[in-house]
């Protein structure tokens, strides 16, 4: 079997690491690779809820209109209301627990990590002879080209973060992760306020790093139901791990066996 050249960068980008791995015969694609890191870059810089500079941060404090924002700000807030009618309003940005503590604000970050992948991976639509993978943080957007095998993504044991749970084959598509392996109970139910602790872990697949990521935290929040209301969606998939452990699939499993020839990615979501 032959053995397709490899090559992975990494950046610290968004307060997560970035990877990008790529195979392909030729890997001499730094500029591409650069314009993905800058699209990621730019993102933060607009919509860090940590950085004061941010616009989304000038915006809520009023000190920027968003007429004279950045248009993807408009574009962001307008797919979160979307989101919001998606997913029966289990995903709302609009109200959301300050990481301090103190008080409310409009947290769109649940959409745009998987938004700001999306983005960031047009930069790679020229390399048609090439597979690739671009994983922020745990949210995984691949592409593979013709001939080359399917990657293997693996997802974190909620409950034993040292631990394969699952891994997946995908050929071309995303795989997002909610849950509270990482920040704890930090997703709420926006329907009563309350922390959502019935469900530990939800895994995503689809054709959208964007709504992926959105109906993961939409289905952690929605707690009981979780896979019955997945199953509805179509062209994604879900795996649900209940808080007792106990898992369950809203679609068919595209699980394969581990191997010590995997390529494993962990996807446990780093911020919801």
């Amino acid at each position: 079997m032959t053995t397709i050249p490899r090559r992975a960068w990494t950046r610290q980008i968004m307060g997560m690491p970035i990877s990008l791995h790529v195979r392909g015969a030729e890997l001499s694609i730094e500029h591409q690779v650069e314009q993905v890191f800058a699209s990621l870059c730019d993102a933060d810089a607009l919509f860090s809820t940590y950085r004061e500079d941010s616009q989304l941060s000038r915006w809520e404090r009023g000190e920027l209109a968003l007429a004279d924002a950045d248009p993807a700000l408009a574009e962001v807030f307008e797919l979160c209301e979307e989101a919001r009618h998606r997913t029966g309003g289990y995903f709302d940005a609009r109200s959301l627990p300050r990481v301090s503590g103190a008080g409310r604000h409009y947290d769109p970050s649940g959409l745009v990590k998987g938004w700001a992948v999306e983005r960031a991976a047009g930069h790679l639509a020229e390399l048609t002879a090439h597979s690739w993978c671009l994983n922020a943080g745990g949210d995984v957007l691949v592409r593979t080209a013709d001939g080359h095998p399917a990657w293997r993504v693996g997802i974190e044991d909620p409950f034993d973060r040292a631990r394969i749970a699952r891994v997946f084959s995908v050929a071309d598509g995303a795989v997002a992760t909610s849950g509270t392996a990482r920040r704890g109970a930090h997703i709420v139910n926006p329907h009563d306020g309350q922390p959502a602790m019935a469900v530990c872990s939800v895994t995503v697949i689809g054709p959208s790093p964007l709504w992926a990521d959105v109906y993961a935290t939409a289905a952690v929040a929605r707690g009981e139901g979780a896979a019955s209301w997945l199953s509805s969606i179509n062209e994604y998939q879900g795996m649900i791990v209940k808080a007792d452990g106990r898992p369950s699939w809203s679609g068919p499993a595209r699980v394969v066996k581990q191997d010590p020839d995997s390529f494993f990615i962990g996807s446990s979501s780093a911020f919801g």
